[in-house]
């Protein structure tokens, strides 16, 4: 009998985020791995197993769900959002690039899901209509001075930027220095959206701007997209702005 693994995306909330194909294979495991509050998201199956482990236990967690699967099992790997996008699809593959030949032969397919970044576009127009990327602001993983160099290129080349990971407890001022580094490439007018736990009971979205965002409060359940030098807001009363980007580019930035 040969394993299988599934990585697979939850989605940044409730059911309605949840794929068809994900519930499928969320159906089929016989055991799920994950961060304990992602598989609280999960409904309890009979005959299912669960290992739970904290935020920061990835490649821990990706080892034991290979290991799992390399006896034969049908194991599954849960992540919020996309499992691609800063989460566990990466950690997984980064193991079996370091781990025994017979992980290489397990049957290992990645489920998408909706990442955070979408979700809060959606939620606010279309932000991302013309060229945007994405830049987690957490520096266990890379230095911030690239963290920096990225800021400076995305918004100087007139990407819309989304930010993963924005704030928590242990790095509070990485936010308002990124944006500050911003500010030196795009109009303090610039329209700037966060959004957070988007998909849940909790959920909250706010369309700000640069010279503004400095002063609203963000944390790991946030995503901020910051717009481009082409971002438009349309203003509508009594109802939430409209944030767009064209798709046309008017002008080129030098």
């Amino acid at each position: 009998m040969s394993g299988t693994l599934a990585i697979i995306g939850l989605g940044p909330g409730d059911d309605r985020y949840l794929t068809r194909e994900a519930e499928e294979a969320l159906g089929s495991a016989e055991a799920l791995y994950g961060y304990r509050a992602y598989l609280d998201r999960v409904p309890a199956r009979a005959g299912q197993t669960r290992h739970a482990s904290d935020n920061r236990e990835e490649a821990a967690r990706a080892k034991a769900a290979l290991s799992h699967a390399a006896e034969g099992a049908k194991v599954a790997i849960v992540s919020g959002g996309d499992p691609g996008v800063f989460a566990m699809a990466a950690s997984v593959c980064e193991e079996i690039a370091a781990g025994p030949e017979s992980w290489r032969a397990l049957d290992v397919r990645t489920v998408p899901g909706v990442t955070a970044m979408l979700a809060v576009a959606a939620k606010a127009g279309a932000p991302l209509g013309h060229d945007f990327c994405a830049i987690s602001l957490s520096d266990n993983l890379k230095p911030w001075e690239l963290i920096l160099k990225r800021l400076d290129a995305a918004a100087g080349a007139g990407f819309v930027v989304a930010l993963y990971n924005p704030v928590s407890r242990a790095r509070p001022w990485q936010l308002g220095d990124a944006l500050a580094r911003l500010a030196r490439h795009l109009p303090a007018a610039t329209p700037v959206i966060f959004g957070r736990a988007v998909g849940r009971g909790e959920e909250s979205v706010m369309v700000t701007t640069l010279a503004e965002a400095p002063g609203v409060a963000a944390d790991m359940a946030t995503l901020v997209i910051i717009g481009s030098a082409e971002t438009r807001l349309i203003a509508r009363e009594g109802r939430a702005p409209l944030v767009y980007t064209p798709r046309a580019v008017e002008k080129v930035i030098a």
